[in-house]
């Protein structure tokens, strides 16, 4: 029991995977952030290209 104990806390095989976790998580949170603050100035952008190929019909 206690090697096991042991084992628990100098086991690193899963750091890794937890810091890649929560690299992820922190991008998509930022990416999450700036859509939500640039919302209106992309919604404009697509709406002005859209018009533009609506033109063409």
């Amino acid at each position: 029991m206690k090697e096991m104990v042991r084992r628990f806390f100098t086991e690193e095989s899963g750091q890794g995977m937890t810091e890649y976790a929560l690299i992820l998580a922190l991008v998509s949170i930022v990416a999450i952030g700036a859509l939500i603050v640039m919302g209106e100035n992309i919604e404009g952008v697509f709406d002005s290209i859209k018009d533009s190929l609506s033109l063409g019909e």
